[in-house]
Order: structure tokens, then C-alpha cells, then sequence
């Protein structure tokens, strides 16, 4: 039996629709299998809440031991796993094809599907994850909501920490009147037949983020492609199903990952990439899909297809060269290097997209934020998520740069958010890298 692992980590097709996946036993007795190895080896101490809280709670028990632990007290652990997959991707040794086979964030996973399957999922976290449904009523009444969520306005923020158990400080994304569909329907792209990448064709998957929340990504994409003489289409038929994901709904997921792949079909007949604007739904469409619907033909082709945004730049600048009219960002970069950009295991293409811009001055922050999608703004959790995410505040502000952004733009404003209780001047916060790649180009984006 092998100490450690030395070849690539791989993972199994989640059997979800298994009677076993959900049944208690079964469940627990993983969950301390997966646990008790853990508790030997504590080499992701450091990552997130999860560990800590494990191995806590063996040191207080009677023996020191997992055997003298209640399994109704791991909870907790399972309650602070943000599915950042960098325990699996970055720390453990005993990742799949280790004879151990532990995968920790499908474990956790495992355990919210059987706490669904239960009827423990409160109806408040269920429509904090109906990211469509939410976008679609909020966008008539943006300014409205965006008043109302507010962390400046004390009256509103409490009572939605009332009602829905969201922390009153925490920075909630805004909403746009005219979705990222419209504006992007609305601003037709003159293309650049001249530029080397001319006659590449991709279809931008506008993800539920920057089509209610930021549109300027989508907008920044496009622009900054039609300058490199690649033809867009945006779409948006369904939500990734990652805030789904985070509560266990995998029946849920599949249903989105089917009606997706399914639309975006004739556009992979036509000789079109995929590029998913948010490195979470790049990271759903590319790995988790293929493993909840193993035996969908649809799912794995668009799998096989799709390119994170950064990824996707940079992939023409190898294979073509940019276009010219690249001009210096003054100042430098702070760039966090998100969690769901590392899981995709393609290297920091965020990182690689702006050192293509002359003098480029790029200073990667490679730790966790600490916001985890839904979970860090949850009044539970928010200052855990900033305690988390106080070694990448205090970086982004002693880098000394003009700006500091992150490739997942929840994440950019979290840090911005510990940012500000950190001493020092906070730079400008920009949503994502491809934000500052069309700036130097010179293309202005309304955010």
C-alpha cells in the first residue's frame, strides 16, 4: 500500500440515482471511513473551516479518537465544506486512483443529497439557489432590489437576515434591468476579418452571474473577441445548477445539464466552441456534468467543447496571436486565482490572458478567498468567510498594485469586503481579468 499518490487524481461518475448513495448506513460508515483518514493525516488544516472543525471535534472527544465521535455532530464539518475541490485537487494525497479513494467534496456532496432526499433543505436555501428565477423577478425592479440589498441600508439587510438568514454586512450581487441576453441582442459587433483568430467561431454561455448580476463580463467578451475576428453567439438556456449543486439537488442539476447541452447541440454542429463567463460554470459544464449524467452523449460532447473564458484568449494567442492595439494597465494587477479556476486543472490561464498585455505587471494570489458561492454570505458563515479570506486581503493590498481582480467576481467583491478592514489603501477591484484585457485594448465597458 502506497503512502501516497503520485499519479494524475481522477473521479467517479456519482451514482446518485443508487439507493445506497443516500442510504444512512452506508452513508455514515463513509463518512468514517473518509474521516478517520483525514484525522491521520491533516494536510488540509489550513484550507478551509471543514478540517478544522473535524479534527476539533476528534481531539475533544473522549478517546481522541473518531470511534467516541456522535455522527449526528458531523453536521457542522459537512455545513462548512464550500466545494472549492482544493482539498481534492491540491492537498490529498489519497485523491482517486489511491487505494483510499477519497474524493472529501463528493463526500460532502453525498451527505447534503441524502439531507435533501430527507426533507432537511429549508425553503429559504432552495430559492437562494433558483439563480433564473430570482434574476428574471428582480431585473423589472433592479433598482429596487439593489436598494434593498444594500449593505448600507441597515433596515432592509436585517430584515432579510431575518427572513432569509443572510448576514447584514455581506455584499450581495446587483441586479440589471436589461439582462446580458438583451444588451448583447442590442449592441451588434463589427468582427475584425483582419485579425489573425478570424474564421474561429464561439458561442458564450452567459452564466446566471454575469446575465442578471454583471453583464459588462459578457459585454468585455465579446468586444475584446470581435477584435480577434472570432464570431460570438450568447445564449442562456438554463442556470449550470451550481447553487443546486451546493444543496445537493443533483436530480436537479442533470435536468438543467440535459436542457443545456441539448440547446447548445446545433451550435457544436456548426463548428462552434463553448465559453462559460464564470470559472464555477465552466467547471460544472467541463467535470461535474459528465460525472451526474456519465452516460449522456450530449453532456460529454459539450463538456468536451467548453472553455473558460481566460482559457479561451489565451488558447488564441498560441495558436494565432492576438490582435494588435494592446496597450500597458498602469499600475499592475492583483490577481486571485479562483478556487473553481484551479479545479479545472487547466493552469492560470488568468494569470497567462493578462501578462499578454504589454509591460504587464501580474502578481497571482494563489489561496482561497473564503467566500464559497451561496455559503459565505450566510449570517452563519460571513465572518468565518472573511477570516478565511484575510491572508488574500492583506496580499492584494501589500502587492501595492493599481487594481485587483479575481477570474470568479463573488470572490472579488469578498475580497474587496476584507480589503477594507485591513489597514493600507484597497486598489480598484475589478469583477474579472477580461475586464482589464478589454480595457487595454482601449474598449469601454459600462458596468
Amino acid at each position: 500500500m502506497s503512502e501516497g499518490s503520485t499519479q494524475a487524481p481522477m473521479r467517479h461518475p456519482i451514482p446518485w440515482q443508487s439507493a445506497d448513495y443516500t442510504d444512512p448506513r452506508k452513508l455514515d460508515a463513509e463518512l468514517r471511513r473518509v474521516f478517520d483518514i483525514c484525522h491521520g493525516c491533516r494536510r488540509c488544516f489550513n484550507l478551509c473551516d471543514s478540517f478544522p472543525r473535524l479534527f476539533d471535534l476528534i481531539d475533544a472527544s473522549e478517546t481522541g479518537e473518531l470511534d467516541s465521535v456522535n455522527s449526528a455532530d458531523f453536521k457542522p464539518v459537512v455545513d462548512a465544506c464550500t466545494l472549492c475541490d482544493m482539498c481534492f485537487m491540491t492537498k490529498c494525497p489519497y485523491v482517486p486512483p489511491h487505494e483510499f479513494d477519497v474524493d472529501f467534496p463528493h463526500l460532502m456532496l453525498r451527505y447534503r443529497a441524502a439531507e435533501r432526499q430527507a426533507g432537511k433543505v429549508g425553503f429559504v436555501r432552495r430559492q437562494l439557489a433558483k439563480t433564473d428565477f430570482n434574476g428574471r423577478l428582480a431585473a423589472p425592479v433592479a433598482e429596487l432590489a439593489n436598494w434593498a440589498t444594500d449593505e448600507k441600508n441597515r433596515g432592509t439587510r436585517n430584515m432579510l437576515r431575518s427572513l432569509a438568514g443572510i448576514h447584514p454586512e455581506a455584499a450581495l450581487p446587483r441586479y440589471h434591468r436589461k439582462r446580458l441576453e438583451q444588451q448583447a441582442a442590442k449592441t451588434p459587433l463589427e468582427i475584425d476579418r483582419a485579425a489573425p483568430a478570424f474564421g474561429r467561431k464561439a458561442v458564450i454561455y452567459a452564466t446566471c452571474f454575469a446575465n442578471y448580476n454583471n453583464p459588462a463580463i459578457g459585454m468585455a467578451t465579446r468586444a475584446v473577441l470581435a477584435r480577434n475576428g472570432v464570431e460570438t453567439e450568447l445564449v442562456h438556456p438554463a442556470c449550470c445548477g451550481m447553487p443546486l449543486w451546493e444543496l445537493g439537488a443533483i436530480d436537479e442539476v442533470v435536468k438543467n445539464a440535459e436542457k443545456v447541452s441539448s440547446e447548445l447541440a446545433p451550435w457544436l454542429d456548426q463548428g462552434y466552441d463553448v465559453i462559460a463567463l464564470v470559472p464555477s460554470c465552466a467547471l460544472m459544464l467541463k467535470t461535474e456534468w459528465p460525472l451526474a449524467a456519465p452516460g449522456n452523449a450530449a453532456v460529454q460532447r459539450l463538456s468536451e467543447a467548453t472553455y473558460d473564458v481566460a482559457e479561451y484568449v489565451v488558447e488564441i494567442a498560441r495558436k494565432h496571436g492576438l490582435a494588435d492595439g494592446l496597450g500597458p494597465l498602469p499600475g499592475g494587477v492583483a490577481l486571485h486565482f479562483a478556487c473553481h479556476a484551479r479545479a479545472q486543472n487547466m493552469g492560470a490561464k488568468g494569470a497567462e490572458m493578462l501578462r499578454l498585455i504589454p509591460e504587464a505587471d501580474v502578481e497571482v494570489i494563489e489561496r482561497c478567498s473564503g467566500h464559497g458561492g451561496s455559503w459565505g454570505v450566510m449570517d452563519e458563515n460571513f465572518e468565518v468567510a472573511l477570516k478565511i479570506g484575510r491572508p488574500v486581503a492583506r496580499r492584494a493590498i501589500g502587492a501595492g498594485k493599481a487594481f485587483v481582480a479575481s477570474e470568479c467576481p463573488l470572490a472579488a467583491e469578498h475580497i474587496r469586503q476584507g480589503m477594507e478592514r485591513q489597514e493600507g489603501t484597497p486598489p480598484e477591484t475589478v469583477a474579472h481579468p477580461i475586464l482589464l484585457l478589454a480595457r487595454a485594448y482601449g474598449i469601454n465597458i459600462a458596468t
